[in-house]
């Protein structure tokens, strides 16, 4: 049975009327009274906790209060740390780059999309040059070519004071390669006759 994430009450702390009481092997005892339900627990050197307080009678469990908040610490930093954070990582060019430098961003921007991060690409203009914002948007829609293959666009590119941004995440590879390995097969469930067509069809 599921444990409530509420604040539990174990021992002296259960004061209700009766409770149904749950042992530390799983097994049901029944409704009995809350000090009888604490009795049971001391003579097997456990704690009475009460794990579902909204039921009717309140659901009580026999366990060794000590342990399981140790396993719960134990999961929970466990889960913590197989958790990762996702970061925005910012790709900055200007409207006038050059070739290399373009090809640099595309190298860094691949980096950090297959590291597992999201990327926020800008194009800031200088001076005169906000009077073009189309070259932003070419340069935007180039760059998300040259990146294509391991990312797609969040937010399409937008203006944002004298720069335009763009937004991408990491491509979610489909298991395509799985479902195509599946229909080669089944070609040879068919008769040996048929084999020599079939892999000239391929070929």
């Amino acid at each position: 049975m599921a444990i409530s994430k509420q604040e539990l009450q174990i021992n002296e702390e259960i004061r209700d009327r009766e409770v149904l009481v749950i042992d530390a092997d799983g097994e049901k005892k029944g409704v009995m009274s809350a000090r009888d339900a604490q009795k049971l627990a001391y003579d097997q050197n456990l704690d009475l906790v009460k794990i579902a307080p909204q039921a009717t009678p309140p659901v009580c469990r026999v366990m060794d209060y000590g342990k399981y908040c140790f396993e719960q610490q134990k999961r929970e930093k466990e889960a913590r740390k197989n958790q990762r954070i996702v970061e925005i990582k910012e790709i900055r060019m200007f409207s006038a780059i050059d070739t290399h430098d373009f090809e640099t961003k595309v190298a860094q921007g691949k980096k950090f999309l297959q590291g597992g991060d999201k990327v926020k690409v800008s194009v800031r203009f200088r001076k005169r040059a906000i009077a073009h914002p189309h070259l932003g948007e070419e340069l935007l829609d180039r760059y998300r070519d040259e990146i294509g293959d391991v990312a797609v666009v969040d937010k399409p590119p937008k203006m944002e004071g004298r720069a335009i941004v763009m937004f991408m995440s990491p491509k979610q590879n489909k298991p395509e390669k799985a479902d195509k390995a599946q229909k080669k097969q089944k070609p040879q469930e068919a008769p040996a006759k048929e084999a020599p067509a079939e892999e000239t069809a391929e070929a």
